[in-house]
């Protein structure tokens, strides 16, 4: 296997970063405020799913525990908001 390129980890943690902002758990860096975009948040979160899927096997051990982590992290805090919203 070979090395974690930085690029991937700095690209699933901006995706995860992206996701949270979605859903609520950060502030909108533009307003300050909070605001839930379900729409948003499962497109990103379908993203990393498909990600995930379309590199198993050829990533590091760190580069898939990071994205199996940030899936882990999204997918309830997705499906708290999804239950709230409705």
């Amino acid at each position: 296997m070979s090395e974690s390129d930085p690029r991937f980890n700095e690209f699933v943690i901006l995706q995860a970063q992206n996701a949270g902002l979605f859903l609520g758990q950060i502030p909108d860096p533009r307003s300050g405020q909070k605001s839930i975009n379900l729409r948003a948040a499962k497109s990103v979160i379908d993203s990393l799913e498909m990600l995930a899927s379309k590199t198993r096997g050829n990533l590091t051990t760190s580069e898939a525990k990071l994205l199996t982590t940030a899936l882990q992290n999204l997918k309830p805090l997705y499906q708290a908001a999804a239950e709230t919203s409705t």
